[in-house]
């Protein structure tokens, strides 16, 4: 070997460091998200003494937000239970995983992941379920059990 040469070893570090850097950033990810999932399946969101901070949007206006009833819907599909799911927020269940999918699809295609046109559409969404969600005699409202 000469003096320019790299070393076996430190030349196959090189070239797998980046792809070990993306493995480690994918299991982080994994061990905070099912840490997550784990704590709210642990702790009901629907008790107003439970330990999640209240909604600063809701604080601020009183109106739920698009976000509101997040929380409460996912600790309920961890629980196996859809209807009630379906009542804390819909918005979320159901866009959620559109949005992934769309995202998903689009990066494996070489495109943008979100255009402008998909942002735009997204926040006009939100802000027509947060208008829709807060009229008087909306059917889905978010569960919330006394202390």
């Amino acid at each position: 070997m000469g003096p320019n040469q790299p070393s076996g070893t430190s030349g196959q570090c090189h070239r797998h460091g980046p792809h070990r850097r993306r493995l480690y950033g994918t299991v982080g990810s994994g061990v905070l998200l099912a840490g997550a999932l784990g704590y709210v399946g642990l702790v009901d969101p629907h008790n107003t003494n439970s330990a999640y901070p209240l909604c600063p949007f809701k604080m601020l206006t009183g109106w739920n937000c698009p976000f509101c009833g997040g929380l409460r819907m996912t600790h309920d599909l961890l629980h196996g239970d859809l209807p009630a799911s379906i009542n804390d927020n819909i918005f979320l269940l159901v866009g959620i995983p559109l949005l992934l999918g769309w995202v998903v699809i689009r990066r494996r295609r070489g495109q943008s992941p979100l255009p402008m046109p998909a942002v735009v559409t997204i926040v006009v969404a939100a802000i027509v379920w947060t208008v829709l969600r807060n009229l008087p005699g909306f059917p889905l409202v978010p569960t919330i059990l006394s202390g």
